[in-house]
């Protein structure tokens, strides 16, 4: 392919973390789903069951489907899409959490190319007079 050719093509990269407020709803949404699947083989229908009903990050699986995320974005067509889910410890206070550390480093090189052209601009001299 050529570069005009894949640069059509864009990843969209998305992590969100959940809180389960009902898991009883949540399950429950998920086994409707699952049943309503007209296309689910028997045997694959009940493994589907099993997993929801023990693990919440299972019946999320069921019910997020990233076509929908761009379902009704125009000129866009999903080409492709994967997911999962599973289960985390999750503390907001902790570092690895801080969502806005991804985009420090970005942050800080435009900062240094703001402060690096501000010196250039100075007061006409070299650096260390």
């Amino acid at each position: 392919m050529t570069t005009s050719e894949t640069s059509r093509f864009v990843r969209l990269r998305v992590e969100l973390v959940l809180e389960i407020e009902d898991t009883e709803a949540l399950t429950g949404a998920a086994l409707e789903r699952i049943a309503a699947d007209e296309f689910m083989p028997d045997e694959e229908r009940t493994h589907a069951q099993s997993a929801v009903r023990e693990d919440e990050a299972e019946a999320l699986a069921y019910l997020i489907d990233p076509f929908d995320l761009v379902a009704e974005v125009p000129g866009v067509e999903l080409a492709q899409a994967s997911w999962s889910s599973e289960q985390v410890a999750y503390d907001p206070e902790a570092q690895e959490w801080d969502l806005d550390d991804d985009f420090d480093g970005i942050r800080d090189e435009y900062e240094d190319d703001a402060d690096d052209e501000d010196e250039d601009e100075g007061d006409g001299g070299g650096k260390g007079q």
